[in-house]
């Protein structure tokens, strides 16, 4: 299918707020194996609605619509659509009833125009709004499909992942199924892994293969279609065995994981635990890797220990060892991943020390970095990083380093 996303909304021409919805859609859509390729922001009003669904229409065999599905008057989506198709709006009763339900429980009084919001094209597949009011809904005529999502990204990113996704597959699966797979690589860079198999992107038909680069990854998207799901899985396979002799020494996982992920999984696989110490990166493995649901099981505490002095009051690292090597340096790195592996009483202990940047520290240039690990047995491991001049992706990357490398040591 050949997509176009329509987002509807005045506050996005004036610059109020940014087009998230077009990003979010196009990276699901993509791993749908939908093409998209156009995206039109148009503002409140019903004749240049109705002037951008129709140009669509002649490029588009998917139309998705975000935004103006609320109660107020210059929420015109439904009704602009409605007209276009020729279909009635009815109100749907379990929407109605959520949106009752709501004011009562809060004690508010429900003027008309909320009723408003239940309303939904008659016909179409509705999508219960779970973290919100207005429904989304789909529907298809005269050979293509149009989907109407809510504006606020809080409702329509769950929405499409709960039920739009479902819906595309069934309406691609009705015609000639699309399945698509995502490598993920870390430790490579879009160049240098493009030059690995540059051969297999020139000659490619189907399966396709789309390279995409993020904050010190890259992606691999293999796309198959066939006559049915076994058979561009099949398709797939092959592809991704041709990929993985090339490369394979650098994919970590697939689809929508994860570095720390997959080494939070890694760590329950093997039942250890791990502790940090984090100096340049303030927190940040910490703060990821306590997002994950059920990390208590693997990880049992760590410090920030940003100054010298809590590095050495706070965390136990020896004066002598800062004096003499600096905290930028492998000697430091080790010292606090062994004393915080042994203040935890953890399997693992790793530090994250360094110049983040914007200046140099130590006489050491921003993006030297240094990771510790210590280990239950008394081994010790560091790896020395040299990464760029910018403090944010330097603490990302940081981070990132640190997970690949405990991937690769536990596998």
């Amino acid at each position: 299918m050949d997509a176009e996303i329509i987002a509807v909304g005045s506050e996005l021409l004036l610059g109020q707020i940014v087009n998230t919805n077009a990003r979010y859609l196009s990276e699901k859509l993509a791993l749908l194996g939908v093409n998209v390729f156009y995206h039109t922001v148009v503002g409140d009003n019903e004749s240049r609605l109705l002037q951008s669904i129709e140009v669509a229409e002649t490029r588009s065999d998917l139309i998705i619509i975000t935004g103006g599905l609320g109660p107020t008057k210059d929420d015109l989506t439904k009704e602009a659509i409605a007209t276009h198709l020729q279909l009635d709006l009815v109100a749907d009763r379990q929407a109605l009833e959520t949106i009752e339900a709501y004011f009562e429980s809060t004690g508010r009084e429900m003027t008309a125009n909320n009723k408003k919001q239940a309303l939904v094209l008659e016909g179409s597949t509705v999508f219960a709004n779970l973290n919100g009011m207005a429904p989304g809904m789909a529907v298809t005529k005269n050979a293509r499909t149009y989907i109407l999502l809510p504006g606020p990204p809080s409702e329509m990113e769950p929405m499409f992942s709960q039920f739009g996704t479902q819906y595309l597959q069934k309406v691609q699966e009705a015609h000639n199924p699309i399945v698509s797979r995502v490598l993920r690589f870390f430790g490579i860079g879009e160049a240098e892994l493009e030059t690995k198999i540059i051969d297999l992107l020139e000659q490619q038909e189907n399966p396709t293969i789309a390279p995409l680069a993020a904050d010190g990854e890259v992606t691999l998207r293999i796309t198959a279609k066939a006559s049915h799901i076994e058979e561009a899985n099949r398709l797939i396979d092959a592809t991704e065995q041709q990929l993985r002799q090339r490369v394979g020494e650098f994919f970590y996982g697939y689809d929508n994981t994860s570095l720390l992920e997959e080494c939070y999984a890694k760590l329950q696989e093997k039942n250890l635990t791990i502790a940090a110490a984090e100096s340049l990166t303030g927190g940040l493995f910490q703060q990821e890797l306590t997002s994950l649901q059920g990390v208590s099981a693997i990880f049992k505490g760590g410090l920030v220990t940003y100054s010298n002095e809590a590095k050495e009051t706070v965390l136990g690292v020896k004066a002598s060892t800062i004096s003499t090597y600096g905290v930028v340096s492998q000697q430091c790195a080790i010292e606090m991943a062994s004393c915080v592996r042994e203040k935890f009483d953890t399997d693992i202990g790793v530090s994250f020390t360094g110049v983040a940047g914007p200046s140099d520290l130590e006489g050491k240039p921003v993006g030297t970095v240094f990771l510790g690990f210590a280990f239950r047995d008394g081994s010790t491991m560091v790896k020395a990083l040299h990464l760029g001049t910018k403090r944010t992706s330097n603490r990302i990357r940081s981070v990132k380093h640190a997970c690949h490398f405990l991937l690769k040591h536990l596998a």
